[in-house]
């Protein structure tokens, strides 16, 4: 592909592509040009023989921030789904789908903050490594809506996922491959040549057999219930946004004058989190 705005392409190693979110400004924060050149991208790299894995990270300091709220990302989105209320959370879903759905493995490697949409993202590969201080976690439970994509129960377990949802606190990177949201962790200098090294064991498989192996996982999962489950989510996540409490902090982003940055900071100060921690 060419003249993309907001991704990077390398071929790190035989048979590795490698996709870089290329926001460093806005801490890789997915807008619907990211999230469209993402999928495009990942769908070329299914259909062509020369790759047989892709890994994803992010430039600067964070893997990714999250949805871009200050966006108005019921524009462009770069694929239809099903209008009408929850149409968002639907259509986020969709894209993370399309991601588990690929016949190829998808590598997520995770450094810095990886927050609300950007652990969807990370939660849609197949092979999850972060370094040891990453901070992982989904606080617009805090103040707006459960996740679009409730992976939480799936990946860690009910009591895990539970204070997950009733505190949206992060986890370290060590955290959260302790608790099974990710495969390893590793000290932040060794995560890149950590996760090349298994990129290339991975990219031994013939692509035909690694598909059958994904596919073999996700289909337990399935029969188990989770994409019934995460479907149903969606549903819930809608719901949420009709909450009082949810409709006078999202209504707050459309006055003029509040600042994203600000009303991220209310929402954080009283629990000393995120930004809150850096300040």
């Amino acid at each position: 592909m060419t003249d993309l705005v907001h991704l990077l392409i390398d071929r790190p190693l035989p048979g590795v592509s490698r996709l870089t979110l290329n926001r460093p400004e806005k801490r890789n924060a997915l807008n619907n040009t990211l999230r469209g050149e993402l999928f495009a991208m990942l769908e070329h790299n299914d259909r062509d023989p020369e790759v047989r894995v892709t890994v994803i990270r992010g430039a600067g300091p964070a893997f990714c921030s999250g949805y871009d709220l200050s966006a108005d990302n019921r524009v462009d989105q770069p694929y239809h789904s099903a209008g009408g209320l929850g149409q968002w959370p639907r259509h986020v879903v969709d894209g993370w789908f399309r991601i588990w759905d690929l016949a190829k493995p998808v590598i997520a490697q995770v450094h810095g903050y990886c927050l609300a949409g950007g652990s969807e993202l990370a939660t849609a590969c197949d092979l999850v490594y972060v370094a040891d201080d990453a901070q992982i976690g989904y606080p617009p439970v805090r103040l707006m809506s459960p996740p679009d994509m409730q992976f939480h129960p799936w990946t860690m377990g009910m009591r895990q996922a539970m204070e997950a949802m009733l505190t949206g606190d992060s986890l370290s990177g060590r955290e959260a491959a302790e608790r099974g949201w990710a495969n390893r962790a590793w000290p932040a200098e060794q995560l890149e040549a950590e996760v090349l090294a298994l990129a290339e064991r991975v990219a031994r498989l013939p692509s035909e057999l690694a598909a059958i192996n994904k596919r073999s996982v996700h289909r337990a999962m399935e029969i188990m219930g989770l994409r019934a489950a995460i479907r149903a989510g969606t549903e819930l996540q809608a719901l949420a946004f009709q909450t009082e409490a949810s409709q006078a902090y999202m209504g707050r982003f459309r006055r003029e004058g509040e600042s994203v940055s600000a009303l991220l900071s209310e929402r954080d100060a009283g629990f000393g989190d995120y930004r809150e921690r850096e300040r």
